[in-house]
């Protein structure tokens, strides 16, 4: 349950936190020390967290080496800084494997240490992150009144063994552990508990995005990502810029009324249309060396931004067989964020994490005449068995396994090209969406070819049509060109016949405009949708024909803009559930094109 929240972020003014607090967040997180693979390595080492900043030693970024002069000096300047820290770095810290809070005995001898948080503490209002998003209990506060109650007092002993001798609050060492685990196990029941989606009705409008989209003619999204650890979200738009929005600050803290707008921290401008952009997997706000993310491009090799600051930390140049460099359509780290596929007309190239450049190992996907034809438009890893599945514009789901690259089977049904694909957590359903392609298919890869239903949405549009899926693999979320959202069931029974069909168990209009977007949070119940499309114009009305105006946008309504929704149990403000798509409305951007 702990790992839900790595999204619990630092203040630099909060004050240190209570002996019982940090055992709390210590036994919660002790979950997250286990190993994981570092970036850009090859070998496996402890998280960076506690362990160090006991020993004193900082993390290496393995890209440093591949960085030139001028980013390295960069760098240097920057670590010499010291306090002008990135808005986007400071507001993105992250808590880590809190070290076990200090003793009578030892408390002394702690003081000035680095070992304990003293500029970036942790307090009581900063735990309950999700208290109002569906908590069913937020009351914090007296909860570490009761156990102030509980620790503090007592009474003195005399010529007692060491494992029994009182501490400053009179407790025994043994007592003092009984009284953190059981007041940790108690916490935890009533803070950190799975996510509950609440879809029985619309979702309330929280913030959002869209006069940062509106300097810019037809500045229209294309698609947002949230961050592995939800810290903040990624949109990309047809000004070929990436933007990083960051959390609201309020939402840490249950503040839901009222929210500003949200402003982007950075941006990071690519030289033409963005072709597909993608997080590394295991991003960590705590780990600085992980804040990156990889785009690709026309005409331009594949660009590694870092997400502390906006620069370019690498780049992976793919060369074709004339020695010209080529653009990936489609970009996917693997799970552990050792390797980044990238695909290509008929070919998958995939790239060592560790080793910017242009070596890399080729895949074709058609050999002979047999195989998967066409451009890769996206890649999908199963998590739990080791193969992964390529979608095609020929409207074509490919499954290859991962180690050689092998293809099992291809998967044939969609009416348009299929744009986005997905697994089930446990990896045996695969969904497939298209653009132009009013379905969206459920796969049953344990038997391969077999649709097992259907989810009908509307989606006219030649753009990449996102949908997503939540963390336990029950509810289905897509937009569709209409402005409205959909939400599908997978518990439930679809529709008998041939070609099975599940209904929608709820629908709500979020925009304006076509909603291309969707990306689940992955620790909150939160919902992110971003809106827009190309607009062609239309031919002029006969009094425009004497000054020469042949084709006019004068008509034509777009809503270009990222928006925040609260999907929780809490119950929405009557004005804004009665009618949710007059809320967006209020708080959106619609622009009449001339």
């Amino acid at each position: 349950k702990a790992s839900l929240y790595k999204g619990l972020r630092l203040r630099r003014s909060d004050p240190i936190p209570t002996a019982p607090l940090a055992v709390v967040m210590n036994t919660a997180l002790r979950h997250e020390a286990s190993t994981v693979c570092q970036p850009m390595a090859t070998d496996c080492v402890a998280e960076p967290g506690v362990e160090a900043a006991q020993e004193g030693e900082s993390a290496l970024d393995p890209l440093a080496s591949q960085l030139g002069p001028a980013e390295q000096a960069s760098d240097s300047k920057r670590q010499g800084e010291g306090d002008s820290e990135p808005l986007a770095k400071v507001a993105r810290l992250g808590i880590g494997d809190l070290p076990s809070p200090p003793t009578a005995k030892s408390a002394e001898s702690l003081e000035g240490s680095s070992i304990l948080p003293t500029s970036d503490p942790l307090i009581a209002s900063d735990l309950p992150v999700a208290s109002n998003l569906g908590s069913p209990s937020g009351d914090t506060g007296s909860q570490l009144a009761k156990v102030e109650e509980k620790t503090g007092g007592g009474q003195e002993s005399e010529c007692l063994p060491d494992h029994l001798e009182p501490d400053a609050n009179g407790k025994s060492e043994t007592e003092t552990e009984q009284a953190s685990e059981s007041w940790a196990e108690q916490c935890i029941e009533d803070v950190y508990y799975p996510i509950g989606y609440d879809f029985t009705q619309a979702p309330q409008l929280l913030s959002g995005a869209w006069k940062e989209y509106t300097r810019t003619v037809e500045n229209f999204l294309k698609g947002c990502k949230w961050a592995p650890d939800g810290s903040c979200i990624l949109t990309n738009s047809a000004d070929n810029t990436l933007r990083i929005f960051n959390l609201p600050s309020e939402l840490y803290t249950g503040e839901l009324d009222d929210l500003p707008e949200m402003s982007a921290v950075l941006r990071m401008s690519e030289g033409d249309t963005i072709y597909d952009y993608c997080w590394y997997p295991i991003m960590s706000s705590m780990a600085p060396e992980t804040c990156f993310l990889a785009s690709s491009s026309r005409d331009n090799p594949i660009h590694i931004w870092d997400a502390f600051y906006g620069d370019l930390r690498a780049t992976f140049r793919p060369y074709n067989h004339l020695d010209e460099l080529t653009s990936a359509h489609s970009l996917c780290f693997t799970p552990d964020g050792t390797q980044l596929f990238c695909g290509f007309d008929k070919t998958v190239r995939v790239f060592d994490t560790s080793r910017p450049g242009r070596e890399c190992e080729k895949r074709p996907t058609l050999v002979k005449k047999r195989g998967q034809t066409g451009i890769i438009s996206c890649i999908a890893f199963s998590p739990e068995h080791d193969l992964y599945a390529c979608a095609s514009y020929s409207k074509t789901v490919g499954l290859y396994s991962r180690d050689k690259g092998t293809v099992l089977t291809i998967l044939q049904g969609h009416q348009g090209g299929v744009t986005h694909v997905t697994f089930s957590p446990d990896g045996n359903l695969l969904y497939t969406g298209g653009r132009k392609d009013p379905e969206i298919l459920c796969w049953d890869l344990r038997q391969p070819g077999k649709v097992l239903f259907s989810m009908v949405r509307s989606a006219t549009t030649n753009q990449r049509m996102y949908f997503d899926l939540d963390i336990y693999g029950r509810y289905v979320v897509s937009g569709n060109t209409e402005g409205t959202v959909s939400v599908w069931d997978t518990t439930l029974t679809p529709t008998e016949g041939p070609d099975p069909v599940l209904n929608p168990i709820l629908q709500f209009h979020t925009q304006q405009d076509c909603v291309n977007g969707i990306s689940l949070h992955p620790h909150m119940n939160l919902l992110a949708t971003t809106s827009g499309q190309r607009k062609f114009p239309e031919p002029a009305e006969s009094e425009d024909e004497g000054n020469e105006i042949l084709m006019t946008h004068r008509n034509i309504r777009a809503e270009n803009s990222l928006k925040l929704w609260l999907c929780s149990q809490r119950p929405a403000p009557a004005t804004q559930a009665s009618s949710l798509g007059s809320g967006s409305q209020s708080k959106g951007s619609v622009l009449e094109l001339d």
